[in-house]
């Protein structure tokens, strides 16, 4: 497991000493919202980001994850200050090949069929802006192994519809836990969001969730 944090800052956009406990998910995953739950977080606003994810020319599958979710936190902190910014991005690697969310049917059976009996890595990228806007941002690497999958075990997966919507069309939360022989990283990194990490840059820029 890898992890690579940048710092950055981008700018005031508020400059009160004060700290504030606002918090704004720049994501429309319900798994993201569900996660941060489970460590006592509710977002204020749930606000996601229009960019445009199409990787750069020879962007590696790393960069891509990181370089999204900085993009989408800029991209909702410009008309959200005084707040602090969570935004994230998972790419799902099959070696240098970055396999995102399928289109159709066809396209999850693709990539189901070439994450059968291999490892796999996923990167999550995470990227957190605060009040004063300071910007921290990481990679983390989770590596996959799937077990050998049939052509029942496909089908039965692609009429579930649980691929759609989701980076490498499967959710490691749902039917495809059968699928996994291995995993060595965060588990959570995997569903959506790593939440060792994200609290580890949320406390880093003075966020605590409020109590009660």
């Amino acid at each position: 497991m890898v992890r690579v944090t940048s710092v950055l800052q981008i700018g005031s956009r508020h400059l009160s000493s004060h700290v504030s406990s606002k918090l704004v998910l720049a994501s429309a995953s319900p798994r993201r919202v569900e996660l941060l739950t489970q460590i006592g977080i509710t977002p204020a606003a749930i606000a996601p980001a229009d960019i445009d994810e199409t990787p750069l020319k020879d962007e590696s599958p790393r960069r891509l994850a990181l370089r999204l979710a900085e993009e989408k936190a800029k991209a909702v902190a410009d008309g959200h200050d005084g707040a602090y910014v969570l935004a994230a991005d998972t790419v799902v690697a099959c070696g240098q090949r970055a396999l995102g969310k399928p289109e159709d049917a066809a396209e999850a059976r693709k990539f189901l069929g070439m994450l059968s009996g291999r490892r796999h890595r996923v990167y999550g990228g995470i990227c957190v802006i605060a009040p004063d806007g300071t910007l921290r941002s990481r990679v983390v690497e989770t590596q996959v192994i799937f077990r050998s999958l049939n052509e029942g075990d496909i089908r039965r997966y692609l009429a579930s519809d649980e691929w759609q919507g989701k980076a490498g069309a499967y959710g490691i939360q749902g039917l495809a836990a059968v699928f996994i022989r291995q995993i060595s990283g965060s588990y959570s990194n995997v569903v959506g969001l790593s939440l060792y990490d994200t609290d580890a840059l949320l406390r880093g820029l003075g966020y605590f969730p409020e109590a009660g």
